[in-house]
Formats: structure tokens, C-alpha cells, sequence
């Protein structure tokens, strides 16, 4: 065994986890962090290894040299020092999920996509609990996939697949993989969006005749990059193995679920459910395990969620969407949740923008009563939605909300779907969500 280190880039909880493990194999761990926090500190010197804080630009390339491994931290900049000086010197590049699958040999299910990702992962694995086959849910959540393999209860692990996980990954293949979607994301990260795109494709880039893939009809991106190799099931709103016909989700013949049964029933929640009931059938959920949780789902914090109702207004916490495609989903969701006929939306929009074209969001003006502005893009997104319907600049998430209550009408949605992350305002999307759900309910005076 070579003792060269391996050279792990940001040490932050995956990377945290990952030395861990390197440590009980008996390797040698260097760790270098931009921007330590005191928990990295007090991290590093308990495991007893070296550790450079804020190392400069030309630091890197002797970094990489004394390493035979570099292994980025999720988020990891594409344009990020260490990348290049890894590339100058031909020092492998490694992810988690590429440590983690050398290290243990129970299969994983992975799920990618711009949005969706967490309902379609934790619902996936609800339909395999329902039937009887116990797995872990890791990967872009609290739990690394490093860390969750030390469980050895575990049948199979169903991963959260994010691009930052995926774009550094150099031997990653999971059994099942599934694509929901595509749309521009996180191009303060990826170099471009093509890169993003690969990014994501890399989730199929090896598969084998082994592999299942799980296929977005409705998405030409992905559907450009179904693999060759292994068997692809289709899942799709109209067509696909699983489906949406007469009212109701099908897998093949089988029916699945009645959607007038099922708790959230937006046409990207739908398309969500097919996707989580391929990956969990291709896994062995069995079809009643799949329709029990269905049945049982009643979504996530944050992601279109009904927080409050007052004088025939709903309000609705979004703060999830980040992403322009994200709010087209919610403001199309929240009419068919709503029960919009002459009701429109009043749309909260804004924060820090994370490099994205914002103009694709007024594809849903015509659905919009106004639109308040909020945050570092409030500018961009009043010069998006100006040209079709009214908006206003809000200086903080009160104003914004008295700002939308005033505007809205009786059958009308108030929806905070920001299209934006939340870090000019916020710590997290949580944290603005769950001060808009507050405040909208201290607005109406507590009304449930």
C-alpha cells in the first residue's frame, strides 16, 4: 500500500466522514479547508491529521503532488485550484459515493434530477420499508453514503445522487439509477452548463447489462442520455411503464394508486411518485408495499406546502425552489391544489441568484395576479415578470408579505417560490421557509 496521503479538499461533513474510514484502512489523510470553521478544528486534531487552513493558490499543486488521491468535498467549485493542479499531476480524483462502493458491496439506488430528488428518495425508500426490505437513505442528506454503510443492516441504500456528488465521481454505478429532470441549477459551481449536464449523465456513464435506469419521458435531456447498456424503465405523466392514465398512477397493467386518493397530486409530484415506484419495483418493492406509501405520503416541509388559509387565500411555503424550472412546477401546482378557476397567484420571487437566466419563469406569468420581488435578485426578477404583470420590491419577507396578502383576492394562492437560494437573507431554504409559515400565519392571526 502506498503511504502517500489522500488529500481531502474541504472537511465538512462528508469529508469528515470519509477520513473516518480512511483512518480505520490504515491510510494516511491530509485535509485542507478554504474556510475552516471551529468544528473542522476541533475535527481534525481529534483524528490527528494534518490539516491546512486557507492554503493560497500556488499551495495546491504541492498539495496534490505528495497525494496518490484527491477527494473533493460535495459543492466543490469545478473551477476550484485543487481540480486542476490534480489534473496537471494525473493524481486520481475520487468522490464518496466512489469510496463508498469500493468499500462495501450492497447495491444502491440512486436518484438525480434539478428538482425532486429528496421527495423521490425518501418515498422510494417508504415503498421498499412498506415491503419488507430494509434500506438506508443516504448520499446529499444528513447521512453521507461513507457513513451509512457502516450500518450492515441494510439490504440496499437509496441515494440522493446530487451533481456535486456525481460530477467528481469517477467509478460510481449504481444498480438502479433514476433521472427525474433537467433544468439549468448550481451554475455558480459547475463551469458551465453543459458541465452540469454531464454531471448529472454521469449517473448512467457506466452503467452495464446489469444496471436498471429509470427514464424521464417526458424530459428530452435525459431522455438523450438513457444508457444503452442494462434494462430502462420509462416513467412519465403520459406515456412510460409507469404512468398517469384514467385518473390514476399505473405501473405496466397494474394500478398503483387512484390520484384523488393521494395527499399531493401536482403534475411534478405525480411524475415524483412514478418515478420513486420504478426505482423501488426494480429494487423489489412489491406492488402493494408501493401503493401503501403512496397513499400514506404527504410530501416534505417546504416544497409546496400549505401553511395557512384565510378568507378563501391559501398560503403556500416553496422556499425549496431554487431554481426557475422549480417555480413553474409550483406555480402550476398550487392552481390544481388550489382549485384555481378565476383565482390567480400572487408569487414571492428572489434572493441570491446562483447564476441562473431567471426569464424562463415568466413562462407562468399569465397564472400570476403580481409578483413581489425580494433580496440580491429582486432587480432581475422585476425586469423577468415587468413586461406581464404588476410587481412590487419588497426590502424583507414582512414587507413581502403584506405586500402579497394585500394583493391577493378571494380563490387566490399566496406562494413563496423563490427561484433563488436564500443565503443574502437566510442561513437556509428551511430557515426562510419557516419564518414566510410564521408570519403568514401570525398575519391571518393563527388560522389553521
Amino acid at each position: 500500500m502506498s503511504r502517500a496521503p489522500v488529500l481531502l479538499v474541504g472537511f465538512a461533513a462528508t469529508n469528515q466522514a470519509v477520513c473516518a474510514q480512511l483512518a480505520e484502512r490504515g491510510h494516511a489523510v491530509v485535509a485542507a479547508d478554504d474556510a475552516p470553521g471551529e468544528q473542522a478544528r476541533r475535527q481534525a486534531a481529534a483524528m490527528g491529521i494534518d490539516f491546512v487552513e486557507r492554503p493560497a493558490v500556488e499551495d495546491w499543486p504541492a498539495l496534490v503532488a505528495g497525494a496518490r488521491l484527491v477527494v473533493p468535498t460535495p459543492g466543490l467549485p469545478e473551477s476550484h485550484p485543487s481540480l486542476s493542479a490534480a489534473a496537471a499531476a494525473d493524481t486520481p480524483v475520487a468522490s464518496e459515493l466512489d469510496l463508498a462502493q469500493r468499500w462495501d458491496a450492497r447495491p444502491t439506488l440512486a436518484v438525480t434530477g434539478t428538482n425532486g430528488k429528496t421527495s423521490a428518495t425518501l418515498l422510494a425508500a417508504a415503498m421498499l420499508d412498506a415491503s419488507g426490505i430494509e434500506v438506508k437513505v443516504a448520499g446529499n442528506t444528513e447521512t453521507p453514503l461513507v457513513e451509512a454503510i457502516r450500518d450492515d443492516r441494510p439490504a440496499a441504500f437509496v441515494v440522493e445522487a446530487s451533481s456535486f456528488r456525481l460530477g467528481h465521481s469517477r467509478s460510481y454505478r449504481p444498480a438502479v439509477g433514476a433521472w427525474l429532470n433537467f433544468a439549468p441549477n448550481h451554475l455558480d459551481v459547475h463551469a458551465s452548463l453543459a458541465s452540469y449536464r454531464a454531471a448529472k449523465a454521469a449517473l448512467w456513464t457506466r452503467a452495464d447489462e446489469h444496471a436498471v435506469s429509470v427514464v424521464n419521458r417526458d424530459d428530452p435531456v435525459v431522455v438523450a442520455h438513457a444508457p444503452d447498456q442494462g434494462r430502462v424503465l420509462t416513467f412519465g405523466v403520459g406515456e412510460g411503464d409507469f404512468r398517469v392514465g384514467g385518473e390514476a398512477l399505473w405501473a405496466w397493467s397494474e394500478k398503483l394508486a387512484d390520484i384523488e386518493d393521494l395527499h399531493r397530486s401536482g403534475p411534478h409530484e405525480l411524475s415524483n411518485h412514478l418515478a420513486a415506484a420504478a426505482v423501488a419495483m426494480a429494487a423489489g418493492a412489491k406492488l402493494e408495499g408501493v401503493r401503501e406509501a403512496l397513499l400514506a405520503w404527504t410530501g416534505l416541509p417546504h416544497r409546496v406546502a400549505l401553511v395557512a388559509e384565510h378568507n378563501g387565500v391559501r398560503f403556500f411555503d416553496d422556499s425549496k425552489a431554487t431554481t426557475p424550472h422549480a417555480v413553474r412546477a409550483a406555480v402550476c401546482s398550487v392552481g390544481q391544489s388550489s382549485g384555481q378557476t378565476d383565482g390567480r397567484t400572487v408569487l414571492i420571487a428572489g434572493g441570491r441568484n446562483k447564476g441562473l437566466e431567471l426569464g424562463p419563469m415568466a413562462e407562468v406569468a399569465d397564472r400570476l395576479r403580481s409578483v413581489v420581488a425580494i433580496g440580491e435578485a429582486a432587480a432581475e426578477v422585476e425586469e423577468v415578470f415587468a413586461p406581464s404583470c404588476p410587481v412590487s420590491v419588497a426590502q424583507s419577507m414582512e414587507e413581502a408579505l403584506e405586500q402579497a396578502a394585500a394583493m391577493a383576492r378571494s380563490g387566490d394562492a399566496v406562494l413563496l417560490s423563490p427561484g433563488c437560494a436564500s443565503f443574502d437573507w437566510y442561513g437556509s431554504y428551511a430557515e426562510r421557509g419557516d419564518h414566510f409559515s410564521r408570519l403568514a400565519r401570525e398575519l391571518i392571526g393563527g388560522s389553521p
